[in-house]
C-alpha cells in the first residue's frame, strides 16, 4: 500500500515558508542584541525571567526545563554559567534532597532587569512595529493555536495569570 502525502499549494506553502524563515531568523536576532548588550544569551534571559517570577523566585531544575523547553544537560550548562556570574544559585531542595533547585540572585535580577529594555525595544522593532493592532490580534491567536498543537492545551495553562489569562 502507498501513501502520499498531499502537496502544499500556493497559499500554504508561503505560509510555512514565512513560519519558518521567522522562526530562524528571530532567535538569532534577540541572541545578538542581548549578547551584545547585555553579555546573555536568549535562552540565558529566558532562564533568568522564568526565576523572576517563580515564587522566592526558586523552580526545581527538572520544572525550569521543563518550562523554558530544555534538556536537563544544556540547563545545567547554562545554570553553571549563569552561577560562576553570580546571577543564580543552586542547592538541593529542600522538599527533595536528590532534586536541585535555581534560586535568582539579587546580581541576577539586576542583569536581567537592565537587560530587559534592549530586549524589549528589540522585540518591539522586529515584530510589534511591524504589525497593525489587528495583525498583532491574528499573530496572538495563530500562535495560541500552533502552541496548543505543539504542547497540548494543558501546557498553555502554565503560562496563566492569576485570573487564568493567558499570558502572552
Amino acid at each position: 500500500m502507498v501513501f502520499q502525502v498531499a502537496r502544499m499549494n500556493e497559499q500554504e506553502s508561503a505560509a510555512w515558508l514565512g513560519l519558518v524563515t521567522v522562526c530562524q531568523l528571530l532567535p538569532v536576532a534577540l541572541d545578538s542584541q542581548l549578547q551584545r548588550d547585555s553579555d546573555m544569551t536568549h535562552f540565558e534571559f529566558l532562564v533568568l525571567s522564568v526565576l523572576k517570577f517563580a515564587p522566592d523566585r526558586t523552580e526545581r531544575m527538572s520544572d525550569l526545563a521543563r518550562t523554558t523547553n530544555a534538556t536537563l544537560p544544556r540547563l545545567s550548562h547554562v545554570c553553571s554559567r549563569l552561577e560562576k556570574r553570580g546571577l543564580v544559585e543552586r542547592a538541593a531542595s529542600p522538599a527533595d534532597r536528590r532534586a536541585t533547585d535555581v534560586r535568582l540572585t539579587s546580581a541576577g535580577n539586576r542583569a536581567l532587569v537592565q537587560a530587559m529594555r534592549g530586549h524589549l525595544e528589540t522585540a518591539r522593532h522586529l515584530v510589534v512595529d511591524a504589525l497593525t493592532p489587528e495583525q498583532l490580534d491574528q499573530l496572538a491567536g495563530i500562535t495560541d493555536s500552533i502552541r496548543e498543537r505543539l504542547t497540548g492545551a494543558a501546557e498553555c495553562d502554565r503560562f496563566a495569570d492569576a485570573d487564568g489569562a493567558p499570558i502572552r
